[in-house]
Formats: C-alpha cells, structure tokens, sequence
C-alpha cells in the first residue's frame, strides 16, 4: 500500500449497539459484528470505523468513557475485540476506534481523583473555575442544553462540560493529559489497531481566560464555538500527538478529525501532509444547509443549489492540498435519503442511489454509515417518548420549559433527530429485522419488512449492488480518487452535475434530483462517452444524442460517464 493509501479507500461506520446482537440482550455486541463482517466484505470496503466501544455509563451512548483500556460488557470483552480485530484483518480490510479525549465521563477515574479534592495531582486534569457573581463562570452552553458549567459541592468550583455533565472536558494545556493519551492511544496500536477517528478533536484548546461568548438575545447560555473550537494550540496539540504516536511505526494508518464548526481553510491546515497532522477531517457545514436560526430541529428544508456550493467549495479548497472526507450519514444525523433524496415508494430506490452516485464522485474519501447501503430510512417517530437520544430528550425538555411549540420541537426531532441513524440495522424481515432474539434498545423501523439487507445482497437492481459498484469504481479508477474537479450547472435547482479530469480521461457525474424529467445538454465533449454507471434500468450505453449532446433524464436519474 502507498503511504495515503486512504485516498482510494471506503470506511464503513458500525455503531456498535445497533449493528447486530449475538447475546439476545437486545443491544449490539462483538459478537454480532463478528457474525456480520461478510456483509461488509461482500460490499467491499476497506476500512472499518467502531463507534466507542469502552467501558461506560452509557450516558451518551458510549461517548463519555469510564476506562479507555476495557471494552465496556456490554458489547464484549477485550478477547473478543481480539478476535474481531484478527479477523477484520484476515478479511484484509482495517479497523480504527473511536478516539474521544476532548472528555471523559466523570466516572473515569482521572476525574473522581480530580474532583476530590482542589489540591489533588490530577486536579488540573480538568477545567475547573470559580464561580462569578454567584454563578457560572460563564455564559458557555452546552451542546445538549443548559450551561456548560457544572457545580461540585464537594470542593466549591465548577467544571466545564461542553456536552452533557457526565462528560467533563478534559484540560489538554496540562502535558501530563496529553502524554496520557498519547499512551492510551500507543495501547490501542500496539493492539494491532489501523487508527482512530477522533471526535471533537478541534474543541481540545479553549481559549485562554475563557470568556463569555456573544450574547444572543433570550438565550442566557451560548454555544461558543469562538472560545473552544479551532484553539490557540490545537495544531501544536495535533502535531504532537503525531509525532509521539505514530513515529517510528511499522504499518499503514489513518487518522480521521471529527470537527464540528471548522471551515475550508483550517481544514487545508489539518490535512497538509507536510504539517504532519491528520490524514482527513470530518466537517458539518453540508449537514448544517437545512437548519434555521433556532438551532438544528429549527428545520428549514433543502435549498440544493446551497447543499452543492457547500460541497463544491470544500472540493475547491483541498484540491491542491490536504483531504476531503465524504459523507451523507452518521450516528449524528439523520437518514440522507428522507433528508435530501425522497423516500416515496416511487422514488426511494432511485434516490438512495442518486445520492451515493453524488457522494462517491468527489474527491476525498468516502463514508458509508451502517444501513445507508440498502437505503435505510428515518423511523417515522411520532411522540417524545419514541427518543432515548440524550439530546432530543433535553432538548424537548428545554423547549417545554420555556414554553414552545411542542408541535414544531417534535416536528424537528422526528427530521433531524440522531434517532434516527441509530434504530437497528435491518438485516431480514422477521422479528426484529434479525437484529435480536430479544427486544430492541430501540424501536426497529417498521419498514424492515421490504427494506432490509437480505432482500437486496443477491439482486443486481438493488441499492446495496450500486454501492459495490461504486467501491469497485474507486478502488478500479485513479482518475475518480485523483481527478481535478470541476462543478457544472451549479445554480440548476434540481441538477447536480460535475467532471473529474486527468491526462487519463475525463468522468462526467450527473443527476436530477428530483421528480421531473430533464433534458441536459451535456456539450459535444460528451458525444460517444461511455456509461460507467447508471441507477435506473435502460439508460443508454453511450451519449448519443447527435450534435447537441443531449441526455434525457427521468426523475432521480444518476450517471457516471467516461470520455478518453
């Protein structure tokens, strides 16, 4: 493998608990994914992403971690992760963890030290304040409601938590913190690991003196991401943790920043490999498109031609330097094909495809989320008692509090709520859609009775055969992983068209989405290209059209041509 041998590779995300259960308990195990890694060699991708899997309370899923070197019992043990680990790699695909060090829970024995007392060791592990006229030390929020501020009665401080107050940040300007995770993480590869995702991982250098953020109006607590995102010294921080961890080691690797808030040009500076930082980030703002001023469940709808100059500008940035990573789904956001597709009976299949034909077709690194290859969709919730999601449970509680629309809070919660990427994966339309013998953690989506993975894996029309066929496109073509990029037609509302170009040939990637036909004219550049891909049945072999190049296109029609 060559040193970026990321740039043609897939990642495919498991999130763990809703994968596949092997023990009946009704959550996803080990043992599960052990019994399901066929699948995911069949769809043929080359790396796969574990959401945590550490020893955890569970307050946020697993994402406040209690023990960093243990495998929380609920999924497994660490013999078992051995044996998924061996044979991931027997199947010659990778695996990364889930690396979640901007916090820990408050049950992690680092913070139970820390808050013992004001002049315990590890008291500086944290980010500890005095209070200010009586109250939090500032107007910080918290991603999942409230202020971001903690107060212990035991030693008479607060403690900064910009998630929930399970998950107290940890203090990364203390070096002591950061070789710490720098050995946590030299653990996990000595394990045999191929690398990690890290979540938040822009948030770890907070602004020095944190002060308040802007004051918005009717808002006593403001997410500030001015104070903690893209720091003084997270590319110090970033830049040493390469160095202390991966020089000198034998072996292909990947290292993936989640970063919430970045834009184009500091992701340019993460990804520039003589910086030396991170392979790729994983950036919100194409997910952000529908939200309104209230907030994401504000939802506002699709404006495509906003969707595609987001996606086109970040192709534009790390054209040259650095690396996109490229994604529709994740246990964060909702199912793409209910959120930018159209999940009709009519059109579910066609756009579920479309969508990836999109995806797939840029420069970077693509992502496919568990269930997004046989189109899953979001579950059609109904009431706040349908959510386990600590967020959208805060979140609705917040908006009664203050007295809003409990309407419109569901309304968004049912769209954009994370819920919905984590309903179990639909394996077979019977019980439980083979997820479980027992009952579910969460509801499984009525509609497993036709979608399901075990109706589609042997049929050649299906959406999960056209993302192998896009797998096999980008590991077969170096022009789809290094091709220049260039957008078309970018303020059609309803077609999304681009090229990727090289000495090698050209591809030209087209689709309408949505419900209308279309007659495209392609340019005559086009005439006699051939068709790579396509997601309907009957789309003609090559453009042929006579000297206007025209394509005809029915609603949710996708395209891949090739021209030497």
């Amino acid at each position: 493998m060559s040193a970026e041998w990321w740039r043609s590779a897939v990642v495919y995300q498991i999130y763990p608990r809703s994968f596949a259960d092997s023990d009946g308990d009704g959550v996803g195990d080990l043992g599960g994914i052990i019994e399901r890694l066929d699948h995911l060699q069949t769809l043929g991708v080359d790396v796969i992403w574990l959401s945590p899997i550490y020893r955890s309370p569970h307050a946020d899923n697993g994402y406040d971690i209690s023990d960093y070197r243990d495998i929380d019992p609920l999924f497994g043990t660490l013999a078992e992760f051995d044996v998924l680990l061996a044979r991931v790699h027997e199947l010659r695909m990778k695996l990364v963890m889930d690396l979640v060090v901007n916090h820990t829970s408050d049950e992690h024995p680092w913070f139970v030290e820390s808050r013992s007392s004001r002049d315990n060791p590890k008291r500086d592990w944290y980010v500890w304040r005095d209070g200010r006229d009586g109250a939090e030390p500032n107007n910080w929020a918290s991603f999942f409601s409230g202020s971001a501020w903690e107060w212990d009665q035991h030693t008479g401080q607060y403690y900064l938590h910009l998630f929930d107050r399970k998950q107290p940040d940890l203090n990364w300007d203390n070096p002591e913190v950061r070789e710490a995770v720098h050995d946590l993480m030299r653990w996990w590869l000595d394990r045999g690991v191929d690398g990690f995702r890290m979540d938040v991982i822009n948030f770890i250098s907070k602004v020095e003196g944190l002060p308040d953020a802007s004051a918005i109006q009717g808002q006593r607590f403001v997410v500030a991401f001015d104070g903690f995102a893209d720091g003084p010294h997270v590319h110090e921080y970033l830049a040493e943790m390469r160095r202390e961890v991966f020089t000198g080691r034998d072996g292909e690797f990947i290292t993936i920043g989640e970063m919430p808030g970045v834009t184009p040009e500091q992701a340019r500076l993460y990804t520039d490999p003589a910086r030396h930082e991170l392979d790729m980030v994983f950036q919100f703002e194409h997910v952000s498109v529908d939200h309104g001023p209230a907030g994401k469940f504000d939802y506002r709808g699709l404006d495509l031609v906003v969707l595609k100059k987001t996606l086109h500008r970040w192709q534009a940035a790390l054209g040259e330097i650095g690396w996109n990573s490229l994604y529709w789904n994740n246990h964060d956001q909702p199912r793409v094909v209910s959120r930018f597709g159209d999940d009709t009976a009519d059109f579910w299949a066609a756009s579920a495809k479309a969508l990836a034909t999109i995806l797939h077709g840029m420069r970077g690194t693509p992502f496919v989320y568990q269930g997004e290859e046989i189109g899953m969709t979001n579950y059609p919730f109904r009431t706040a008692q349908d959510h386990k999601d600590l967020e959208a449970v805060n979140y609705y509680a917040s908006v009664l509090a203050i007295g809003g629309h409990e309407g419109a809070a569901l309304a968004g919660l049912a769209k954009i709520g994370r819920d919905n990427a984590r309903t179990p994966m639909q394996w077979d339309a019977g019980p439980n859609a083979g997820f479980t013998a027992g009952d579910p953690w969460l509801s499984v989506n009525p509609n497993h009775t036709w979608l399901n993975a075990a109706s589609q894996i042997d049929s050649p029309a299906t959406v999960f055969a056209h993302y192998q066929a896009l797998i096999r496109l980008r590991h077969e073509l170096p022009l789809l992983v290094d091709g220049d990029f260039t957008p078309l037609m970018e303020d059609d509302p309803h077609l999304w068209a681009y090229t990727r170009t090289s000495p090698d040939g050209s591809l030209l990637v087209i689709a309408n989405c949505g419900r209308d036909p279309r007659t495209v004219e392609v340019g005559r550049e086009w005439l006699g290209a051939d068709l790579l891909l396509g997601n309907l049945p009957g789309t003609p072999a090559t453009v042929t059209s006579g000297s206007h190049s025209c394509l005809e296109m029915t609603g949710w029609d996708a395209r891949i041509y090739l021209s030497a």
